[in-house]
């Protein structure tokens, strides 16, 4: 019988931080090797244990602080050694604006290969905490427990609990006591439902032997104080859910959409299942200026929404409209900046691949009163094509949002080709956003960008770019 080959670990002693990478991760350079380090931050020296170990680079977890950085601040929230969501609290936010700027700036140089004569400053979120208007929850009938809990002996286990899934483990959830992410309101009901599942005995959904009552809780509220919240169930159980949903009701009657769903699949997706009202309206309303927006329990909006104004006054000022111009929205979602844009165009031709998003951006048009946008369902490197153009016209302006992943180069390609005087392009994600800039470098010139911070305490941040035709 062979024997198993003894894993060495390794361990770093005395590290020094430098920077900050990519998922919030510190960085640290030791020889002629990076070292991306959590839980770390630029100034500390740490002892760290070696995770991964490449030939160029190494994943490594600090296990002590020897010094800390006078740029580490204590993190607000109870669970941030554990959650994984906001890993950037033990940093000074002028600190996360300024890594969030070299983030961008670093993308843009080196991976866009643009040549910046200086770093832009990020546009700063007006809250650090409390921002979101949504978050999801998930229940587990056997919630993870930290090293402390599974040492003491009086907490019960499993252990029932509802919160976020911990990084990497569909299995595994924390369950969360407070989360500083949204309006206060928020954990009044979550933990409501937390203690109404111990109370009464409510089993939850177990993600491997696919059964079980409680499985997810979505929160959402707008600028305009309206609040939803979605309970999805795992099985079909009337009293039980008549138990939770009028205790709900009764006890935050401010609750404008209290909805619910039975989903029996063994995957959490909401797009294909049927969200029944049990009290109030379908929808909540959310404002951009004298705009009002309609958002459903599938819809897609902004998740901070005093920041998405402010990314899309900065989209609407790169795009210095006149009143002349046809404007192309790509990756028009709802409709939002279509929308948003609309008083300063002649005319806005919104393009989406999902068509459950256009019909809410036509309705959200129809009830705001906006007469020159169109909106259009398809995939854009088939619906872009010489006979669209024909019909609808060659666009003024383009402006793109499109997801984390970036464009697809046949996208890209069809942009290029149309060749529209001005592009206007909106990422979350600036490494993408730099990639597609460097396959457009012979058709387009960068005249400016604006970083902008979506999400405080996360290494997440929005970047705006202007680009003209050469």
């Amino acid at each position: 019988m062979r024997k198993k080959k003894k894993i060495e670990i390794q361990y770093l002693e005395s590290a020094v931080i430098t920077d900050m990478a990519a998922d919030g991760l510190a960085l640290a350079r030791v020889e002629d090797k990076v070292y991306f380090i959590e839980g770390a931050v630029p100034g500390d020296v740490v002892n760290a244990r070696v995770l991964r170990d490449k030939k160029r680079y190494a994943m490594a977890q600090m296990t002590e602080l020897i010094t800390p950085s006078p740029q580490r601040i204590d993190a607000v929230c109870e669970h941030f050694d554990y959650c994984g969501g906001c890993k950037w609290q033990n940093l000074s936010y002028s600190t996360q604006l300024e890594y969030k700027g070299k983030q961008v700036y670093d993308a843009l140089t080196r991976l866009g290969k643009l040549e910046l004569t200086k770093q832009v400053r990020v546009y700063g979120s007006s809250q650090q905490y409390q921002f979101r208007n949504k978050l999801e929850f998930t229940f587990s009938p056997s919630r993870w427990l930290t090293p402390d809990e599974l040492a003491d002996e009086s907490i019960v286990k499993p252990q029932a609990g509802v919160g976020f899934h911990l990084p990497g483990r569909f299995d595994k959830v924390l369950h969360v006591n407070k989360c500083h992410l949204m309006d206060d309101r928020m954990n009044e009901i979550r933990n409501h439902v937390h203690q109404l599942l111990k109370t009464h005995a409510l089993t939850c959904y177990n993600v491997r032997e696919h059964h079980g009552f409680l499985r997810t809780l979505t929160i959402r509220n707008t600028s305009l104080g309206e609040w939803m919240v979605l309970l999805m169930v795992g099985e079909d159980q009337p009293e039980n859910l008549k138990l939770v949903m009028d205790s709900l009701a009764e006890l935050f009657p401010w609750i404008n959409s209290l909805l619910y769903v039975i989903n029996t699949k063994k995957n959490d997706t909401l797009q294909d299942q049927d969200v029944l009202v049990w009290r109030g309206s379908e929808v909540i309303v959310e404002a951009l200026e004298d705009l009002r927006f309609e958002i459903s329990a599938k819809s897609f909006f902004q998740t901070n929404s005093k920041q998405a104004l402010e990314l899309y006054k900065i989209t609407r000022d790169f795009a210095g409209l006149t009143g002349k111009e046809l404007v192309y929205d790509l990756y028009t979602g709802t409709g939002s900046i279509a929308q948003f844009i609309a008083a300063k165009a002649k005319k806005v031709i919104g393009v989406e691949y999902v068509e459950a998003a256009v019909v809410d951006a036509r309705k959200n048009a129809e009830k705001n009163g906006i007469t020159n946008c169109e909106f259009f369902a398809g995939d854009m490197k088939d619906l872009l094509n010489d006979a669209f153009l024909a019909q609808h016209g060659r666009p003024d302006l383009i402006i793109t949002d499109p997801p984390r992943a970036g464009m697809h180069t046949d996208v890209v390609e069809m942009l290029c080709r149309i060749g529209a005087p001005r592009i206007v392009y909106v990422s979350c994600n600036p490494a993408t956003q730099a990639r597609d800039l460097d396959l457009m470098r012979a058709h387009y010139r960068l005249v400016k960008y604006q970083p902008v911070d979506m999400f405080p305490q996360t290494a997440h941040v929005e970047n705006v770019v202007l680009l003209e035709k050469i």
